[in-house]
């Protein structure tokens, strides 16, 4: 009798296990949300809203708070020039951890791939928003989604907290090369991103729906939800006066199109609108995104955002997590307090202060996305897409996207006599300025480090191995990064290229009242400039002051931030493609002009929104 019963207990408890409806993946997606939500104590719902950074991260931090994601911040790997390996271990070392907590529930891995997966050494880097939205080309962005998507997964990682929709309407911004226009249909278009990390969109899935295609893909964020390029001075994080008419007409068309393509997250802004914290703007964040827009997918904060509704960061932590999750947001990235966050929440929660319905919400719109994506069925990362980080295959995809986002200003000091294209075979040439000969420079922000790093700190082609590697082999190429005038009248050099630009920035630190080139970049121009014929190439996230020096140069080209890939440079200076790029972004004569946007009545820039010149690639020239 006993053991008829034991065996009863144990075949009902089988029978149990067997028929737990959120791990079958043949359930309606609906009804697995429901089932395990039933199934969660408040414990493991605030787990799955809690996202920690990777440097905090342990297995046994993991199972004890039940973590629902763990993010990688700019500059944090696990070891340096780590591996796709290395990175993976990592990953499912975090995963096997969430895996084994008694309901099992994937962790979800983030990280801030902007630009191709850009804090993984090796990585293929392309131009920064800026410079694709000069392409004008969504087609080719989506390419480019498609291959960062792949270049994540290399290293194990499902998330990506990309693509930046901001409108830049002010260069002074420390993020405007995040934006890829001043216009926001531009941006709209550049939107195509999207379905190229997640996927396209099949014509019967439901409307305004997350949507996430298998283990190439990963998952989106649109960001950051909403007006962040559009504050006083162009001030990082400040606040975006602007009547509701202006929020929607140009900060807000970008997440209509983001919604409408299955983008599986949106990320909030650290600004303001009209003097109120994003992060604790229930009437964008619920009434407006969610009720109106019918997003479906979930709300993360920005990291350290919550911290940074009250003025000072943290002045009332316990107030700033209820503003923010009663605000609308879902996931927060903590992303080191995670501790203090997940008491003080529990602690609003069980006095009524947060209802039960706002955390269910949260969560159900979490599991969503976990359960779109697959994570349920495939939870591990493997080594299936390693030979794709840095392939050759992407850095031609790269080195395309510099070809087309390259603006030509000017050529030839009268338009009889072009300088460029450049010839390749000449006696001497002099290559010469601080960006000419570093991956670093040229990648900008977001790139290894948070910040960037001069350097080369990175796989990649400089400007200087990009003229050397297509100059004819009689061609002598000098280099000399900042040559005095002497040195430059005296070895009777043909013509000159001059790399100059800005050095890495982000966020705040980027703000500039400026906007000028980095040291000895205009003396650098002048002692070359005045004394042989010189294309003066700018990396920059921005347009930057350059009317003074105008004069002086033969021919300016604007090379944004264009990553990895110097070659596509050299492509279209020596005349093997022709100049296409037309400026996404107003080019101001003076910074006290600013803001200034096409449109405006007291438009009057050194170069207007949509301008550049073009050139004949040198076979079709002669063809001709």
């Amino acid at each position: 009798m006993v053991v008829g019963l034991v065996l009863l207990c144990f075949w009902a408890g089988a029978i149990e296990a067997e028929f737990k409806k959120y791990k079958d993946p043949k359930q309606p997606l609906n009804v697995r949300i429901n089932d395990l939500l039933s199934r969660m104590t408040l414990e493991e719902k605030i787990g799955q809203m809690t996202q920690i950074e990777r440097k905090v991260t342990t297995g046994d931090v993991m199972k004890k708070y039940f973590i629902g994601s763990v993010v990688s911040g700019g500059g944090s790997w696990p070891a340096p020039r780590a591996s796709a390996e290395t990175w993976i271990n990592m990953v499912n070392e975090f995963q096997e951890a969430a895996l084994s907590t008694r309901l099992g529930i994937p962790m979800i891995y983030g990280i801030d791939a902007v630009h191709g997966q850009s804090n993984v050494y090796n990585a293929t880097i392309f131009p920064h928003n800026v410079g694709l939205g000069v392409t004008r080309d969504p087609e080719l962005v989506k390419k480019i989604g498609a291959a960062t998507a792949l270049e994540v997964r290399a290293t194990g990682i499902p998330y990506a907290f990309a693509p930046c929709v901001a409108v830049c309407r002010d260069p002074r911004w420390g993020r405007c090369y995040e934006s890829y226009s001043e216009d926001h249909k531009i941006v709209q278009s550049m939107t195509e991103i999207i379905p190229g990390l997640q996927g396209d969109v099949p014509a019967d899935y439901p409307r305004n729906f997350p949507f996430v295609n298998g283990r190439t893909r990963v998952a989106g964020c649109a960001k950051h939800f909403v007006g962040d390029g559009g504050t006083i001075n162009g001030i990082n994080e400040n606040n975006t006066i602007i009547d509701w008419n202006g929020l929607i007409s140009i900060h807000m068309p970008a997440y209509l199109d983001s919604i409408r393509k299955g983008v599986a997250t949106v990320m909030v802004s650290y600004s303001s609108w009209n003097g109120k914290k994003m992060h604790a703007n229930h009437e964008l964040l619920t009434g407006y995104l969610k009720n109106k827009l019918k997003f479906k997918g979930f709300v993360i904060s920005d990291m350290w955002g919550i911290d940074r509704i009250t003025t000072p960061s943290r002045a009332n932590y316990t107030y700033s997590v209820q503003a923010g999750i009663l605000a609308g947001i879902d996931m927060v990235m903590v992303p080191e307090t995670y501790i203090e966050f997940i008491d003080d929440l529990t602690l609003l929660v069980k006095k009524n202060v947060i209802p039960m319905s706002r955390i269910d919400d949260a969560v159900r719109r979490i599991l969503r996305v976990k359960f779109i994506m697959g994570l349920f069925e495939n939870p591990m990362a493997d080594l299936s897409f390693v030979d794709q980080l840095g392939s050759q295959e992407h850095r031609e995809l790269a080195r395309e996207a510099v070809r087309k986002s390259l603006v030509l200003l000017k050529n030839g000091k009268n338009s009889d006599e072009p300088l460029l294209p450049l010839p390749k075979r000449t006696r001497k040439i002099l290559v010469a300025g601080s960006h000419a000969n570093d991956i670093g420079n040229q990648c900008g922000g977001w790139t290894i480090e948070w910040n960037g790093l001069s350097g080369n700190i990175t796989v990649g082609t400089t400007i200087l191995d990009a003229v050397k590697n297509t100059v004819d082999p009689f061609t002598e190429v000098v280099y000399n990064d900042n040559p005095n005038a002497e040195f430059v009248k005296s070895e009777n050099f043909d013509f000159a290229v001059v790399a100059i630009g800005e050095l890495p920035y982000v966020e705040t630190r980027g703000d500039s009242k400026t906007l000028t080139v980095a040291e000895p970049g205009y003396s650098t121009l002048t002692n070359v400039c005045e004394s042989v014929k010189c294309v003066v190439i700018i990396v920059s996230g921005r347009p930057v002051v350059i009317e003074p020096y105008l004069e002086k140069i033969d021919a300016l080209v604007a090379s944004w931030l264009p990553g990895t890939e110097g070659q596509g440079i050299a492509d279209v200076l020596f005349g093997d493609y022709g100049f296409t790029g037309k400026l996404a972004r107003t080019w101001f004569r003076r910074v006290d002009q600013l803001p200034m946007n096409v449109g405006d009545p007291h438009y009057d820039p050194l170069f207007p929104f949509g301008f550049g010149l073009e050139t004949t690639p040198r076979e079709l020239k002669a063809a001709q």
